[in-house]
């Protein structure tokens, strides 16, 4: 099997697993940016990502509806067939880009990276997987992640000056080993 093939979904019940486990990935992501954000007192941007965490949470509903009588393979974390360590939706990517002091048009900039990663995501399996009905669902699922870009990048362009003005300094930033 060449390295191509081995990252390739073969099953329905294997691209289910994999869907689930980017849409939870997800929705804790989100959460525990948001939960950060509440903390720091920076409500904009907290708002956003519980949204971004709420669309994760539907989506996984969705397709765990869908599951029926599918069986899953139990899938090790080392063992999911996506390119970051960790889900195409998760920072694993971008550590460097989210900060308790980030402005919404920042928090815009790292979703829609996120939700682009998503989508890519499906589409690449729409396109490689074995399995007819894996490929059609991925399809399906393609075309919702192409909705949050396009809800993502509506807000995007809907920033105004204000929305991208620097935080001030903080006053009392956090202690940072070096």
């Amino acid at each position: 099997m060449s390295e191509d093939q081995a990252d390739v979904i073969e099953s329905l019940g294997e691209f289910i697993a994999h869907a689930l486990e980017l849409e939870h990935a997800s929705e804790a992501h989100y959460t525990q940016l948001a939960d950060s954000m509440a903390v720091h007192h920076n409500a904009a941007v907290e708002t956003l990502f519980r949204q971004l965490a709420e669309l994760s949470t539907a989506h996984a509903a969705a397709i765990a509806a869908r599951v029926g009588d599918t069986e899953l393979p139990r899938i090790p974390p080392w063992g999911f067939k996506w390119e970051c360590p960790g889900a195409p939706e998760s920072s694993d990517c971008l550590e460097g880009d989210v900060s308790y002091r980030m402005t919404t048009l920042q928090a815009i900039e790292v979703a829609l990276h996120n939700e682009r990663r998503g989508h890519a995501y499906y589409l690449h399996v729409a396109d490689t997987a074995t399995d007819a009905d894996a490929r059609a669902l991925a399809a399906e699922m393609a075309a919702e992640e192409a909705e949050h870009v396009a809800m993502l990048e509506s807000l995007l362009a809907g920033q105004t000056d204000a929305d991208q003005a620097p935080t001030p300094d903080d006053l009392d930033p956090p202690h940072m080993p070096g």
